[in-house]
């Protein structure tokens, strides 16, 4: 008898005998349609034309009927399973519900077209993350300090002397070698940053062009710039930036949508939360 209580077939047995026993107590009817399963035939075209995708053929009759048989024992075991609550306190069918739901709004509010004059108010309205950075074309010329230790301020003026006395000067066979481009043709300050250091990106942004100036310290020593040209940061015009724009619009109407709708939904609840004792809630203890 021990035994036969250890069986893993018994247990099952059990089980099922209980869910059966919960279902027969719990479900309630209102309708005789409520016992009724349709397979329309837009649900059989659709059958088909995932199995089509799947396998990459058209269906059989043969797999067409094992198809609506598989949909009707899985829309007879979800309306059990719900009727009989196997879905209360289920962590991963709460999530996917939830993901349903959140997919359906989402899709709603993809559905919306702008129009160019609520992408141009957008983009003045976010105007910060549209805005073209400053770009600049320079040259350089590389001193390295740990080479030249003491003479390298002398060094530097001397070039800047035979570099104004003489402009058709080659410049990049001037200098120390490194690492890095002799000249930069329009680049965002971020990317000079980026390569030379927040320092002098900064201060190669203040110079004025048409003239040699430094020395102006890197993360790799002491440059000599000359800036060719430098574009202030602007805003571009819509037709400039516009898939960009629509994109980021759709993206926030999304996340607005999204809102408004757990807003108006948690409206008919009362919430409450009861915190646990050992649990703050912003406030010192």
């Amino acid at each position: 008898m021990r035994r036969l209580l250890t069986e893993p077939l018994l247990h099952f047995l059990l089980l099922g005998a209980a869910l059966f026993a919960a279902f027969s107590f719990l479900s309630v009817r209102d309708q005789a349609g409520d016992e009724e399963i349709v397979v329309s035939a837009g649900k059989i075209e659709h059958l088909a034309a995932l199995f089509d995708k799947t396998w990459q053929r058209q269906p059989t009759r043969a797999d067409l009927e094992g198809l609506v048989r598989d949909f009707v024992r899985e829309e007879a075991a979800y309306r059990e399973g719900m009727a009989v609550g196997l879905d209360r306190n289920d962590t991963i069918i709460r999530r996917r519900i939830r993901q349903k739901i959140e997919f359906v709004v989402e899709d709603l509010a993809s559905r919306a077209t702008p129009s160019d004059d609520e992408l141009v108010a957008y983009l003045k309205a976010n105007r910060d993350q549209f805005r073209v950075d400053p770009r600049l074309t320079f040259r350089q010329i590389y001193l390295n300090t740990e080479r030249r230790r003491d003479s390298v301020e002398m060094d530097a003026r001397e070039l800047l002397i035979a570099l104004d006395s003489d402009p058709t000067m080659n410049a990049s066979a001037l200098g120390d070698s490194i690492l890095l481009e002799h000249s930069y043709s329009s680049v965002s300050q971020r990317d000079v940053a980026n390569l030379f250091g927040h320092r002098f990106a900064a201060a190669v942004a203040e110079l004025e062009p048409g003239e040699w100036r430094g020395p102006i310290e890197s993360g790799y020593g002491v440059h000599l710039v000359l800036v060719q040209e430098r574009i202030g940061s602007r805003l571009p015009e819509l037709d400039e930036i516009r898939a960009q724009v629509e994109r980021e619009w759709a993206n926030a109407q999304r996340l607005e949508t999204m809102e408004e709708f757990y807003a108006d939904l948690l409206d008919r609840y009362r919430i409450v939360i009861e915190w646990p004792e050992d649990r703050t809630t912003g406030e010192d203890s």
